[in-house]
């Protein structure tokens, strides 16, 4: 194997050839000297010699001899690499999807069994392993969908002439081997592995972090598990959106395929032969039965449903004059209490230390939200010193308990009551 930095430099410096290289190796496994004589000189660059390509991409191991022939081939790592990059991947088997799903429980196990004995380097373990699997399986998934689309691409943009079972081939085996088993691992119901795994494994993963926290464990051990959640969760809505999508993208050319099967093409060519000769001539009228019915079918109206059109010709609608406007008796405003009396009898009980309480008990008659209002407008008056105090009471009223800062009202400072005054004249 050549050094990477020498391999990587290659790909840059002859990325054309390689990628023409990759796609011709769909068709071709091997290549014979003549056609990558032949692809160099296409692709190269303007100022480089074919055997200085050559050799370049041999010494790098881009292209790799075969023993006992003057073939070669192309590295596979650089045919995942390239056909990676270009978005042009090969369909994978869904026995590996499913073994890597499968394989998620056993990670889920080691994960839930590192909790229990406080094995971190097992729970470490464990966990490192769902986060492989589950980059894995994204890629796999990714690569595949991929795959399906260019697939169906390819059966839509074939030549027409030919066959649709030809031409659509692949799509069927593709949908029968591949997209079928995966829907059933997707089915979020008891029929499915993938739904109910992940989902076992984020709650081990949740379960590792609530853990990990109580324990007092470092916060990157904590953060790695969190977000090896993350992606679990992520897989676990991508899986079903891939399915979805690699089903709605072969499921119409399957039907169209079926629909043109070679019973549809008996149906057609005969079809024809009616429409250029005629149903005599085209159709063999033998042990076909040529009869008619001479039977009239008659339908007729039935009286019930005449006597109501009838009553729909005659209907007359009644008028129905509307009410005159009316001006509604204005009502005044209910007043519960006489204010000017209540400030007075308040301002001869100053100093109050909390107001709502003496409201509650002077004036317990009047509903709740009258004594609130009453309480909000006491405390805003000027006559007098409002205070609020710092811990918090409750006063139940007649319907509610309400829960406040009680108010201290106070005289305000060089003032005196009025009857004080009125004695003193």
């Amino acid at each position: 194997m050549a050094a990477p930095k020498s391999l990587t430099f290659q790909l840059h410096q002859h990325w054309e050839v390689v990628e023409q290289l990759t796609r011709l190796s769909r068709e071709f496994p091997t290549f014979e000297l003549r056609v990558l004589e032949q692809v160099i000189n296409q692709y190269k660059s303007k100022n480089a010699e074919s055997n200085t390509v050559l050799t370049s991409l041999v010494n790098a191991d881009i292209l790799q001899p075969i023993n006992r022939s003057s073939d070669y081939q192309l590295n596979t790592l650089v045919v995942d690499f390239v056909r990676g990059l270009t978005q042009e991947h090969e369909l994978g088997l869904s026995a590996v999807l499913k073994a890597r799903v499968d394989a998620i429980k056993d990670a889920t196990s080691q994960v839930l069994e590192g909790l229990d004995v406080a094995d971190n380097d097992l729970l470490r373990t464990g966990a490192n392993r769902l986060s492989e699997l589950v980059r894995k399986i994204t890629q796999q998934l990714t690569q595949d969908k991929q795959a399906i689309f260019e697939i169906a691409e390819l059966a839509k943009s074939a030549d027409t002439s030919v066959p649709i079972e030809r031409r659509y081939r692949e799509v069927l085996e593709v949908y029968d081997q591949y997209v079928e088993p995966m829907n059933e691992m997707m089915d979020s119901g008891l029929g499915g592995s993938f739904y109910p795994l992940l989902e076992k494994a984020e709650e081990a993963l949740d379960t590792a972090v609530d853990i990990l926290s109580m324990r007092g464990s470092l916060y990157q051990q904590r953060l790695a598990m969190r977000q090896i959640a993350y992606q679990v969760k992520d897989l676990r809505y991508q899986g079903r959106v891939i399915a979805q999508q690699c089903a709605d993208t072969l499921l119409p050319l399957r039907e169209e395929a079926r629909q043109h099967n070679q019973l549809s093409a008996v149906i057609s060519k005969q079809l024809s032969q009616v429409r250029k000769k005629g149903l005599a001539r085209g159709l063999n009228a033998e042990g076909l039965p040529m009869w008619k019915s001479s039977r009239v079918t008659k339908i007729q109206l039935g009286n019930e449903v005449r006597e109501l059109m009838a009553e729909f010709l005659d209907f007359e609608p009644s008028s129905m004059p509307f009410p005159e406007e009316e001006e509604a008796p204005t009502s005044s405003m209910i007043n519960w209490v006489d204010e000017e009396l209540l400030r007075e009898q308040l301002a001869d009980s100053l100093p109050v230390a909390n107001l709502m309480t003496w409201l509650r008990g002077n004036y317990q008659h009047l509903p709740d939200a009258e004594l609130l209002r009453l309480y909000h407008e006491l405390v805003r008056d000027p006559q007098w010193q409002s205070t609020l105090g710092a811990s918090s009471s409750t006063t139940a009223l007649n319907t509610v308990a309400v829960t406040y800062h009680p108010h201290e009202i106070k005289m305000l400072t060089g003032s005196t009551k009025t009857k004080d005054v009125e004695n003193a004249n």
